[in-house]
Formats: structure tokens, C-alpha cells, sequence
């Protein structure tokens, strides 16, 4: 796909070319928001064609599908639009394999267009997807999450290992997603997804589609207010302390501790920030996103989650790499 810098060029056309980035970016995701993809997926059509089922202007559908095209998201031929093999398999709502975190990003690019007014007034100006009241948002969110945590769930569960874990805890866990990988791994063990009332809702909807619904509970809650009870051997923090201060994030921490069973767990996986914050580029990127999306989110070093594990009582802490600015960190309570 084209619209990237190029690293052969200049450096004014290098800085230009990351200035007008976001064009490319905004036609990619005002193709999703009409659904060009999916109206291509059941065939070729004309200009006319898509925008008469998408309910749009024609001369300026016919700009947008020129666009893509010069993108590399769609071929033209004989007059007629279609997906590149590409663009079916991820782009199209019919496909096994669509992204649906896509909905989500079209949120962070409307929200992103705050950043200024975020960096002067020191925290977002617009509700987030889950502090909003609109469900879609909501929904879009728990997707692209879904999306997202699917290829990565089950590495971390064998990362973390599970060797005698029984009974696992997953705060703020989403669609359930951790959860399910975590089970199949641990096949005698069974499952709590705490998390907002919301988001619960959908949760169960998520675990009854995969069939894990009789060994994975969805309790709905505040994690910051809720009882975590006691008695797991497994409490899992994933892409969580993201979202909090760092106060909260240490309140958090002695939280898991009292709620584990001696010799016990905590699994943290999470952008972690270089001592001095100016990497990896995606941690570093990701704390923006949280400045203008919550109240209060950030990205953290490890030595500040190590500090929060240690202050709570949790000793043996290793942290392994996940993925490109990612780790998984594990910390134990004492027998």
C-alpha cells in the first residue's frame, strides 16, 4: 500500500510526507465508514453502482474508488471496481478474516483531530468509546479489542505458563477474549471476566458464540470499586494499566494480591515505556492516544509496574516481550 514516506527521499519530503499522512489514512477509513469493501466483495461494479448503494454523491464516489485504487485497496478494469485479494480478506464485513477494530480507529482518527486541544488543556476533550452512552461506540470498541487480542491470547497463555492453575481472574477483560485462551490452555480451570456492566453484556454475548460460557463467569463492575474476592491463583491485568493513573494502577496491584492465593500470580500485559519515554514509537504514540481518549491513561516504564508489583508485596518479577513495544510482566505472591 501506498501513502507512507519513503526513506530514499529527502528530508523535507520525508516530513511532508508524514505531514499529509492522515489523507491516506482518512480514504481508507471513509471507504469502511460507506462500506465500498463489502458492496465490492459480491462483485465489480461501477462508479455509479457503489454510489447508489451507498447512498452517496457519484462524481465523488468516483474520486474516492480512484483513490483507493491508487492505494492499492482496489483494481479498475473495463470501467469497473474491484477488491484487491487484500482488501477482500480484511476489509470486507463478509469475510472470517475482516478487521473489525476498523470501526474503532475511525473513533481515534475524530478524536485524534483533538490532540492539540488535549496537549494545552492536559486531558481529552471528548468521551472515550467506553465512558460514552452510545452502545455502537461501545460495541466498536470491544471488536476492535476482540480483533486485536485474538492471535495474541493464546502466546500469552502459554508465556505465562499454567501449571496448577485453576481459577483465573481477567480484570477488565473485554469480550472475554484472555479468558477463553487461558482455559484451553489451563483445560481444569475456570474463569471470572470482571468489567463494566456494558461491556458484560457483551461479553457473555462473545462466550456463548465460542461455547465457554459454562466455565468462564462474567461478573459486571467498576474494577476500581468491585470486590475481587479471593482465593485465584491467576489475576490478569491485559492492555488495563493503559488506562488508569498511576495511583490507581498501585491501588490495583494490592487489589490482586489480596484476592490471590499464596505462590499466586499476577499477569500484566501492556505497552512498556523505555526509562527515558521516547520508545518503542508505539508506547510513545499509545500514551497520546490515551491523553485524548481517557481522563487519566497513559503508557509506563517498567521500573514504575515493577514498583506498584513490589509496593503491593509481589515478588519474582520477569517481564518477557509480546510484540513490538509490548510485554507480559508476572509477578508472584509469597507461599
Amino acid at each position: 500500500m501506498n501513502g507512507t514516506p519513503d526513506r530514499d527521499a529527502s528530508p523535507e519530503d520525508r516530513i511532508l510526507a508524514m505531514a499529509r499522512a492522515f489523507q491516506a489514512s482518512r480514504v481508507l477509513l471513509t471507504a469502511h465508514e460507506l462500506d465500498v469493501f463489502t458492496l465490492l466483495s459480491r462483485g465489480a461494479k461501477s462508479a455509479g453502482d457503489v454510489a447508489r448503494q451507498a447512498a452517496t454523491d457519484e462524481r465523488a464516489m468516483d474520486r474516492l474508488l480512484g483513490a483507493l485504487c491508487a492505494l492499492g485497496f482496489l483494481e479498475k478494469k473495463n470501467g469497473l471496481f474491484a477488491n484487491t485479494p487484500e482488501s477482500e480478506r480484511f476489509l470486507s464485513r463478509d469475510s472470517e478474516e475482516y478487521l473489525a477494530g476498523l470501526a474503532h480507529m475511525s473513533q481515534q482518527f475524530r478524536s485524534w483531530a483533538s490532540l492539540t486541544q488535549a496537549v494545552r488543556q492536559g486531558t481529552k476533550a471528548d468521551p472515550g468509546p467506553i465512558d460514552s452512552d452510545d452502545g455502537q461506540r461501545t460495541r466498536d470498541f470491544i471488536a476492535a479489542m476482540h480483533g486485536r487480542a485474538k492471535g495474541n491470547a493464546a502466546n500469552l497463555a502459554r508465556l505465562i505458563g499454567l501449571d496448577g492453575v485453576r481459577r483465573i481472574l481477567d480484570v477488565g477483560g473485554g469480550s472475554g477474549v484472555y479468558a477463553m485462551a487461558l482455559v484451553r490452555e489451563a483445560r481444569e480451570a475456570t474463569a471470572v471476566v470482571l468489567d463494566l456492566p456494558k461491556v458484560a453484556l457483551l461479553a457473555r454475548q462473545y462466550l456463548r458464540e465460542a461455547g465457554m460460557q459454562e466455565k468462564i463467569a462474567v461478573v459486571p463492575g467498576d474494577y476500581h470499586q468491585a470486590d475481587f474476592g479471593s482465593g485465584f491463583d491467576l489475576i490478569v491485568f491485559s492492555a488495563v494499566l493503559h488506562i488508569n493513573s498511576a495511583q490507581e494502577n498501585l491501588a490495583l496491584a494490592h487489589k490482586a494480591f489480596a484476592a490471590l492465593n499464596p505462590a499466586g500470580r499476577v499477569a500484566i500485559e501492556d505497552f512498556v515505556m523505555d526509562e527515558d519515554r521516547t520508545g518503542p514509537a508505539r508506547g510513545a504514540l499509545f500514551a497520546l492516544n490515551m491523553l485524548v481518549s481517557t481522563t487519566r491513561g497513559d503508557t509506563y516504564t517498567e521500573a514504575e509496574i515493577f514498583g506498584w508489583l513490589r509496593r503491593a508485596g509481589f515478588t519474582d518479577l520477569v517481564r518477557k516481550q509480546t510484540g513490538p513495544g509490548s510485554s507480559l510482566i508476572v509477578g508472584r505472591k509469597p507461599s
